[in-house]
């Protein structure tokens, strides 16, 4: 399943991606086939970080904004923030995905597409912030749990 997942967050980002440039709403690119790497369907844990990060997406830029030091979102590279989107979407709303495992994920796809040479550091220094203001916020609720409260990670 690891290897399903890694997959399905491949291809979250480029249609992610795509959607960014092109200005095509996400399931229309999925719809007209514009996103081609592998032949296949794409798996609902793909659909579901494209659908949740696309309608939580002010929530979403809002944390990245809060804990991207000296960064606005508007300066990030185009492939750093659409990673960030989807990982920070994945910590918020995801049950079932440790922290540990979205930040790792997101920092791979950094290294295979950032758009900088120092985009893994960046992504993994934003997501960890992210990450420790959760927890802090968690402790001071009294919530436990180690991700969101939304969506299963089930595919």
């Amino acid at each position: 399943m690891h290897q399903a997942r890694t997959l399905a967050r491949r291809k979250a980002l480029q249609i992610l991606y795509q959607s960014e440039i092109t200005g095509l709403p996400i399931d229309e690119i999925i719809d007209r086939c514009l996103y081609v790497e592998e032949v296949g369907l794409i798996c609902d844990f793909t659909r579901m970080l494209l659908s949740g990060t696309s309608s939580h997406i002010e929530e979403v830029d809002e944390l990245i904004a809060q804990t991207s030091e000296n960064w606005s979102l508007e300066r990030m590279p185009l492939v750093d923030k659409s990673i960030l989107r989807l990982a920070t979407y994945e910590i918020l709303y995801v049950d079932g995905v440790p922290y540990s495992v979205s930040i790792n994920e997101a920092v791979e796809l950094a290294k295979d597409f950032g758009g900088e040479d120092d985009s893994s550091r960046f992504v993994n220094g934003v997501l960890g912030r992210i990450a420790d203001y959760l927890e802090e916020t968690k402790v001071d609720s009294g919530a436990d749990g180690e991700s969101g409260t939304e969506e299963t990670a089930d595919e």
